[in-house]
């Protein structure tokens, strides 16, 4: 390797004669193993960058890699974090290029705390693997998933917030999603079949006496028909949820083919009905559709208006017979809540159920304090938070039992607001 520039800091190589094109080329590795999307034609760019920018200031080379492999906001840390470990210490990138690095390690100078603090991505991108993708001499795991969405208590991954899982923990973490089923009880309809004792059918007691045409009149029965009631979901799929909302893409279409009746939503600055792509049999297929048809991913987020347009544009195609809504949002509006309260008001009178899905709820000390937040709070059933697979699977078990009364369910968080 090269002396590194004094100018650019430890690990960064002198351009004249040196190995600059391998070492950037091991470093877009390290990013794609971490989860980032780079390929072949991001390396060239990257090179192309590079030469044009010159290699005069560390900081210069950070900002031109980063426009190159950086897209979205949610890979800012994983490629800060990676830049720093790999172009500070010659004998990691030493290490690194030779793929013999068997754990990170505490840098010299580096506090403890702050190599904690290294994304489980980027430490499972820095491990040595075989050619299956696999640590060497390490027997793969076992997990064990049942068809009622509960898992082992062995299984550790289900507890793992889906924003620190390593790429490969998302890969088996949509697997488990895949084999999922959302068991929504059954509620009776307006329509009944014969059978039971609970009310008397005359309509089939006066045919069967005409039949018979006996002294006596049997008395025919009937009760009421049961089955699923309409499921509808809309999602946010703004920048602050774009973590969780491609995650939870892989559970809609999980959902929508293992039942009838489900329609499914995005919204960011714009509603967007992706259920007709969802039906696709291959969840490849049909997230490469989704991705076509929807333009607001990780934008700005437009509550009011997206449920103003659901509420005038759907709302009475989809929640007929007593729908469940599914509202996964983590309440932040970029329009300060305008006219939020009263389309939520409208949609939670217009569905059997609603149900408010928020990952902001697993921090302990979360209080629905944002103007958002305060809108939706009084009128949603349930609120629940979705971050983990340990979490879809208590939301299937909400949903397989009879609801709260609507005035006793959310009690706690109203006086919260």
């Amino acid at each position: 390797m090269t002396e590194p520039d004094e100018t650019l800091g430890r690990g960064v190589p002198r351009p004249e004669g040196g190995r600059m094109a391998e070492n950037i080329l091991y470093f877009a590795r390290t990013l794609r193993a971490a989860g980032l999307p780079v390929g072949p034609g991001k390396v060239l760019d990257a090179l192309q960058a590079v030469e044009a920018v010159g290699l005069g200031r560390r900081d210069d080379f950070y900002w031109t890699l980063h426009a190159v492999f950086v897209n979205r906001r949610d890979q800012q840390e994983v490629f800060d974090q990676a830049f720093h470990v790999f172009w500070r210490n010659p004998e990691i990138l030493r290490r690194m290029m030779a793929l013999l690095l068997p754990d990170i390690t505490p840098l010299a100078g580096q506090r403890p705390e702050d190599a904690e603090e290294l994304s489980r991505r980027l430490s499972d991108a820095l491990r040595p693997q075989d050619g299956q993708g696999r640590e060497p001499d390490v027997q793969e795991e076992k997990r064990e998933i049942d068809a009622a969405l509960t898992f082992s208590n062995k299984e550790v991954l289900q507890g793992v917030d889906f924003e620190k899982m390593s790429a490969a923990e998302l890969a088996e973490a949509r697997q488990a999603i895949q084999a999922m089923r959302l068991p929504i009880m059954e509620v009776p309809t307006r329509r009944h079949r014969p059978g039971g004792r609970r009310k008397a059918d005359l309509r089939a007691t006066l045919r069967a006496a005409l039949r018979q045409g006996g002294d006596t009149i049997p008395l025919r029965w009937k009760q009421p028909r049961r089955r699923h009631p309409p499921l509808v979901v809309l999602c946010d799929i703004s920048g602050s949820m774009s973590r969780y909302s491609r995650m939870l893409l892989h559970f809609m279409h999980a959902v929508t083919n293992d039942r009838d009746r489900v329609h499914t939503f995005v919204f960011g600055t714009r509603l967007t009905n992706i259920t007709r792509h969802l039906r696709q049999k291959d969840v490849d297929v049909a997230v490469e559709k989704v991705s076509e048809s929807v333009f607001d991913w990780s934008g700005g987020t437009r509550i009011g208006a997206c449920l103003h347009d659901f509420n005038v544009t759907w709302a009475r195609r989809v929640l007929g017979q007593g729908a469940v809504v599914l509202l996964i949002s983590d309440g932040l509006d970029r329009d300060n809540a305008e006219g939020l309260e009263a389309e939520i008001e409208r949609l939670h009178k217009s569905c059997r159920r609603l149900i408010w899905l928020n990952p902001l709820l697993r921090y302990d000390a979360y209080q629905p304090k944002s103007l958002g937040a305060k809108a939706l709070i009084p009128h949603v059933d349930d609120f629940r938070t979705v971050h983990n697979l340990q979490s879809l699977g208590d939301l299937a078990a909400v949903l397989s039992r009879p609801a709260a009364r609507r005035q006793e369910g959310m009690s706690k968080w109203q006086k919260a607001g």
